[in-house]
């Protein structure tokens, strides 16, 4: 049987020229970010016969693709600037279930009744999320509480308080509308949980919800068109 492994994928080696340089990827699905600075790491080892700095500004969830900048060398010193960019991203929420990730990490734990939901209060609803407001991160995310990561109290099965942050939500636009899901575009500044955003979208309805596709299309000026995109290595298992 062939298998597609997330975390096994091929990038073009002629990308790697200089030590000091700001790669673009189109991430895959199922890849983790470490997936992706630990391929460059290695590579630019084998090609420069020593370790050369690596970072990413901005990691992206597992079950997300787009836009992840990996920077190497020097330019790591721009990752601050970078993480900084507003972002840009396309997905879909589904209605009416809800998950403890907020996304399809983890299975469906509540439904909701959707039949009240018209496609009129659905647009009503992203016009609410627009401009500066107070954002409640995942308990399954990368915020650092005393120390740890949110997840790592998460997959203990720890319920911990993870503090509001501030963030911008400058377009939110409804694609596509056939409930139970809902397409949407969103341009937000840094720091901003799509899935978040899923979580208080179900919430405004009066229901539940859970984001079922995310893709980043964009970080400042560097979008998903120019991206580098690995090739996903398919391999023959029993």
């Amino acid at each position: 049987m062939k298998v597609i492994h997330a975390a096994r994928f091929a990038i073009d080696e002629n990308i790697y020229q200089v030590e000091d340089n700001v790669f673009v990827f189109d991430k895959p699905y199922q890849c983790t970010s470490f997936d992706l600075v630990a391929k460059v790491k290695w590579a630019m080892k084998h090609k420069f016969g020593k370790k050369v700095k690596v970072g990413h500004a901005g990691t992206l969830d597992p079950l997300a693709t787009g836009v992840m900048i990996v920077c190497t060398g020097r330019c790591t010193k721009q990752i601050e600037q970078f993480q900084s960019g507003e972002k840009e991203y396309t997905g879909t929420f589904r209605l009416g279930e809800t998950t403890p990730s907020y996304d399809m990490e983890k299975p469906v734990d509540a439904t909701y009744p959707t039949d009240h939901i018209t496609e009129a209060m659905v647009r009503e609803a992203a016009r609410q999320f627009m401009g500066e407001q107070e954002q409640v991160p995942p308990q399954f995310s990368a915020v650092r509480i005393a120390g740890r990561r949110a997840f790592s109290y998460a997959r203990q099965g720890a319920d911990v308080e993870i503090s509001p942050r501030k963030i911008t939500i400058s377009e939110f636009e409804i694609t596509r509308c056939e409930l139970p899901d809902v397409d949407f575009r969103i341009i937000c500044s840094k720091g901003t949980y799509i899935r978040s955003i899923a979580r208080d979208f179900g919430l405004a309805l009066d229901s539940g919800a859970h984001l079922t596709a995310l893709r980043r299309t964009r970080v400042g000026d560097f979008r998903v068109e120019d991206a580098i995109v690995p090739v996903p290595i398919t391999i023959e298992e029993e």
